[in-house]
């Protein structure tokens, strides 16, 4: 059992002190009837005078911030849901037994308020106390006011702190539901369905990406977090239901940085006989949606840049993009043998798996394009090596109908025209089992089940992926993916 400090010894003893009042330190239910941004939002417009002669009573509740007392009076701020609001208690008003709790409180405890709305000399909106109520002994003492959680990772591991002393993290976990909500009414206005798919699958599909593993005990089957939200989604759209889209938790095991997360929530929508360029329109009113009906502005500033989210987007094809930054035209006819020549002189190296034109196209577009790319850029034509679920692009089948949506250097979404050849698919599925056995552990199974889906045909269809956290990210201008996860992936406290 770990040692208390004296400052927590001392609120264990005035727990006890309660207990022996016959007071319960850790409270009951209690009736609220305003909170802190009503009455802000209702008495500011009052003047002093008018508010000392109305009296208009409230009921609020609240955690002790700050307290100053100089004798048979005292100010405190309590602190609720929407923000902090002063107190004044005297015990000429309460009384001297609630007066005596008041002078035990600590900073941290939960307290209820009954008053009426006044003004102090200064013009601060003020509480002014009738009746003091104990509700909760906070035993831990909060970090020191001006510095509050000064160790980064101790704000992720313990956010329940770091949501009551950093008013910035509360609004950012106020603001990503109310974002999510827009992208809702977004999607359920353009006719889209939400859906859930299964979170446990028994293939690794979807995606090129280090799964989680776990095992299922009743059917003694080893299965996988799903990295993806793509077969089963695609499969409603064999079903006749069109436009569906699931927003989601996806898990991959992989490393964590200021971008990832090993879980992390996606948003996969498909919409039945659209194609790339209506996932453009669609991706860039719903950024602009967001920017307007929920943050009220459409220019940000986010990593060290200012990005301007008003349309158009510039739309670039990767061979394009590579062709500006180093002269290098990935379009033209090219051996295998003169890419890799060139990978030589730009000191890139080349894995195994990786000696095919379309994934040294790829790397080329790594190191030279992607930091780049800083305002909202749809980059679209990838090679088909790193596509094995896109649609050929009819006038050059090197190429797939894909796009990717990069920010800032970093990328928010991915999209295609759906591949809905199950021939073709079938092909891509045994070329990526081939580069599994290269070494590639990123590859993909081959799901027979959607195989036969889409022998009873799928209708042309665009399809898009996006990080939701990331998106977070640019909306709340974090640099970091853990703050805008409430409960980021951590080591364990040593």
């Amino acid at each position: 059992m770990r040692e208390f400090t004296e400052q927590e010894l001392v609120r264990r003893e005035k727990s006890e002190n309660l207990r022996s009042l016959g007071m319960d330190p850790f409270g009951h239910s209690f009736k609220r009837t305003s909170n802190s941004q009503d009455i802000k939002d209702t008495y500011e417009v009052y003047d002093k005078e008018t508010l000392e002669q109305e009296k208009h009573e409230v009921i609020i509740a609240g955690r002790i911030m700050s307290k100053r007392r100089s004798g048979k009076a005292g100010f405190m701020d309590i602190q609720d849901k929407y923000g902090n609001i002063q107190i004044y208690i005297s015990i000429s008003d309460v009384g001297e037994e609630e007066y005596e709790l008041y002078k035990a409180c600590d900073i941290g405890d939960i307290i209820g308020i009954n008053g009426w709305v006044c003004k102090t000399n200064t013009g601060a909106l003020t509480i002014h106390a009738t009746k003091y109520t104990h509700l909760v002994k906070a035993l831990r003492p909060l970090p020191e006011k001006f510095h509050g959680l000064t160790d980064i990772e101790e704000r992720y591991r313990r956010r329940y702190v770091d949501l009551i002393m950093n008013e910035n993290s509360k609004n950012i976990a106020f603001i990503r539901p109310k974002i999510i909500r827009c992208i809702q009414n977004f999607m359920d206005n353009k006719g889209f369905t939400e859906v859930e798919t299964p979170v446990l699958t028994s293939l690794l599909t979807g995606a090129s990406a280090r799964p989680f593993k776990t095992h299922h005990n009743a059917q003694d089957l080893d299965m996988y977090l799903r990295i993806a939200l793509e077969l089963p989604l695609k499969r409603l759209l064999v079903g006749g239901m069109e436009a569906v889209y699931e927003i989601g938790r996806t898990f991959r095991n992989e490393g964590m940085d200021p971008k990832h997360n090993p879980e992390f929530t996606m948003m996969e929508a498909y919409l039945a006989y659209s194609d790339l360029e209506g996932m453009m329109d669609l991706t860039e009113e719903m950024f602009q949606t967001i920017g307007r009906e929920v943050m009220g502005k459409m220019v940000y500033n986010w990593c060290g840049h200012e990005i301007n989210i008003e349309g158009p987007w510039k739309r670039i094809s990767m061979t394009d993009a590579i062709k500006e930054k180093t002269g290098i035209d990935f379009k033209k006819e090219m051996s295998l043998d003169e890419a890799l020549k060139l990978c030589e002189e730009h000191n890139i190296p080349v894995e195994e798996h990786q000696k095919s034109l379309g994934h040294i196209i790829n790397l080329f577009f790594e190191k030279y394009v992607e930091e780049t790319l800083i305002e909202p850029t749809f980059l679209y034509g990838h090679p088909i090596e790193i596509s094995p679920l896109t649609k050929k692009n009819p006038e050059d089948p090197r190429f797939v109908d894909r796009f990717e949506l990069f920010i800032g250097g970093k990328e928010f979404a991915n999209a295609y025209t759906e591949l809905n050849d199950p021939v073709d698919q079938l092909e891509r599925f045994e070329a990526q089992l081939k580069e599994r056995d290269l070494g590639n552990e990123e590859a993909n199974d081959i799901d027979m089940d959607f195989i036969e889906a889409l022998e009873y045909g799928m209708p042309p269809a665009g399809g898009i992926g996006y990080g939701i956290d990331r998106l977070m990210m640019l909306f709340t201008e974090s640099d970091s993916i853990r703050d805008v996860i409430l409960f980021p992936t951590m080591k364990p406290r040593d």
